[in-house]
């Protein structure tokens, strides 16, 4: 899947030119927070039973929930790389398969993103003042 993923970013690139490359890495740094984040600063952040409890329920949810598209995404990108081995490569058909595996990345990218609000929604203010002063916003 990551050989599909990087072939088709390649494609992609290609017409973007240097626009890709002013993206940054994280725009959500010091905005939002990965649950490893959260967990590695569990004793400075005090993080009650509730909140661990819920933490990890936001986790688990999300990693069930994404499983499906992770199939979807991967079937499609095989798709797509056995027709650009094809001669002539049928070019509908590969926007075909590009365009489900990014509907899926989409979802999975969703999920993700409703987990990550989630997981700052349960934490207080002082344990997200901790955060950013920790990983702050740069």
């Amino acid at each position: 899947m990551k050989k599909g993923i990087l072939c088709l970013l390649a494609v992609v690139s290609l017409g973007m030119g240097s626009a890709m490359a002013e993206q940054p890495k994280d725009v959500f740094k010091g905005k939002l927070f990965a649950p490893n984040i959260i967990l590695e600063n569990r004793d400075a952040l005090q993080l009650s039973k509730e909140q661990f409890t819920a933490i990890r329920a936001a986790v688990v949810e999300v990693q069930a929930g994404v499983a499906e598209h992770e199939w979807d995404m991967q079937e499609a990108y095989q798709a797509l790389m056995l027709e650009l081995d094809r001669a002539p490569i049928d070019e509908d058909k590969v926007l075909e398969y590009a365009g489900t595996a990014l509907l899926a990345e989409n979802q999975v990218k969703k999920k993700q993103m409703a987990m990550l609000v989630r997981l700052k929604n349960l934490l207080t203010a002082e344990q997200i003042d901790h955060l950013e002063a920790v990983y702050g916003r740069q």
